[in-house]
């Protein structure tokens, strides 16, 4: 049965964030890296794979661990955290997985002959006598590897530029020869960093984390997260090693810049750091980005939104929504979880996670459980948005709630429109269903979920009928 695709894509348990996408064959195939719930620091996991047809981007598939951590001589122990990996397809037809470990400043490679098998360690990226990419005399530490190939030579784009660190420059591309691991062209700079870019036209925008690159037609889309961690944005040149011009905001994990829906400065969801790319699929392209649950950094999932681009190339920044990769509204009938929340703010409004002090998307149960997730620290005045959703008829919503909260959730089309349902619950340890009439109007609408009064409650689900 063909699935709707929804925000996030994968099941509210998983968490893959950094996502690279790609289209082999008939399937879609995220590769990132692997977050734990409730996990202390980034990237815990082994290296696992998902993927979807590109005609059912809800039916996706768990494609199991493809690399694991202790595969790398390395990291034998299993003490390093495996990184925002990438892949690329390599001259013979193969797979080539291009990473870096959490305390190391070079760049491994494995190798496998299908998308999502088994990959096994290969070497790392070196000069033609030996030294290792990172550990040359200048050299800058790599980081957070993207590639592409093309004409049977390899684009590595690496870097990591934290602010106040002068050492750091920018981002870099580096080319490799047909081996996929010896360099024929040493690193070069193509993106400012923010302790190098005044007087750029990245100024503001500059490169942190996160390189990816696309080539759509003859231009070449360099994906990056800017300075401000929350916003993915993209520079174009009509080469592979630049000159790379800045474009703009893709997307903002926290919905910054964004006025269709409330005023541009203000964040309706709580951001931190975001990585992705860009993938074509049918005819459509979508951007991939990650959000943050649980109140921390560390228990990332990924998201996905259509984009367009413009005649001259450009992309308009797009909102966060809860579809996604659904291509369409989804429909106004139903129950939807609430960890569909695409908005999630209160009166005090944050760009970046804030722990216990917001309101926070979370499951029950350990890492790897497979327990629904569910907003939970609903406080006076927090509200969970959703969008969008194709009705018609639509008169009755039931929520299901628990907590210790004894107040009234509201229901509106706009973060400040009309309240259209008044909806009383009371204390309870157990998720309870509360009813109200909802007269909504037909057409294409948000629903955003807004607690008033006393407590502490979380939402499970909702129903529209």
């Amino acid at each position: 049965m063909k699935k709707k695709a929804l925000n996030p894509y994968l099941p509210s348990w998983e968490y893959i964030p950094d996502a690279e996408p790609y289209v082999f064959g008939d399937r879609v195939y995220v590769y990132g890296s692997h977050d734990y719930y409730n996990g202390h620091v980034f990237c815990l996991g082994d290296y696992v794979c998902w993927s979807a047809p590109t005609g059912a981007r809800g039916n996706w598939r768990y494609e199991g661990v493809i690399y694991q951590k202790t595969q790398d001589p390395l990291n034998r122990d299993g003490k390093m955290c495996l990184y925002a990996p990438d892949v690329t397809v390599g001259p013979d037809g193969r797979f080539y997985l291009y990473y870096v470990l959490d305390h190391v400043s070079i760049v491994s490679v494995a190798v496998c002959d299908t998308p999502a098998g088994k990959y096994q360690f290969l070497g790392y990226v070196h000069y033609p006598d030996g030294t290792r990419l990172g550990e040359k005399e200048g050299d800058e530490p790599q980081f957070d590897p993207g590639v592409l190939t093309e004409n049977g030579r390899t684009y590595l784009y690496t870097g990591f530029c934290g602010r106040g660190d002068t050492s750091r420059t920018g981002a870099m591309v580096t080319v490799l020869g047909a081996d996929m691991l010896t360099i024929e062209e040493a690193p070069s700079f193509i993106v400012p960093g923010c302790e190098h870019s005044a007087g750029t036209e990245f100024y503001g925008h500059a490169f942190f984390e996160a390189p990816s690159i696309r080539k759509r037609g003859n231009t070449y889309y360099f994906i990056y997260s800017s300075e401000v961690m929350h916003e993915l944005c993209y520079a174009t040149s009509n080469s592979p090693t630049g000159k790379f011009s800045y474009g703009g905001v893709i997307v903002s994990n926290c919905d910054l810049h964004i006025d269709s829906y409330k005023p541009a400065d203000l964040p309706a969801a709580y951001g931190a750091n975001n990585h992705g790319s860009m993938v074509e699929i049918n005819g459509k392209w979508y951007i991939f980005y990650h959000r943050h649950t649980n109140g921390t950094w560390y228990s990332r999932q990924g998201c996905a939104e259509e984009i367009h681009f413009e005649t001259d190339g450009s992309i308009k920044q797009v909102e966060m929504t809860s579809c996604g990769l659904n291509g369409e509204p989804l429909p106004g009938v139903g129950e939807y979880p609430a960890y569909l929340a695409c908005n999630l703010f209160t009166r005090e409004p944050s760009v970046y996670v804030g722990g216990d002090r917001f309101p926070k998307i979370m499951q029950d149960g350990r890492d790897g459980d497979k327990k629904a997730g569910y907003i939970a620290n609903i406080t006076d005045s927090a509200t969970a948005g959703f969008k969008y959703f194709s009705c018609q008829g639509v008169n009755e919503i039931t929520l299901s709630v628990r907590g210790y909260a004894n107040g009234t959730f509201e229901i509106k089309t706009q973060i400040d429109g009309e309240v259209l349902a008044h909806i009383p619950v009371q204390y309870s340890n157990v998720w309870e269903d509360y009813t109200a009439k909802l007269p909504l109007p037909d057409g294409i609408t948000a629903i955003y979920i807004t607690y008033r009064g006393p407590g502490n409650a979380s939402l499970r689900a909702f129903t529209l009928r």
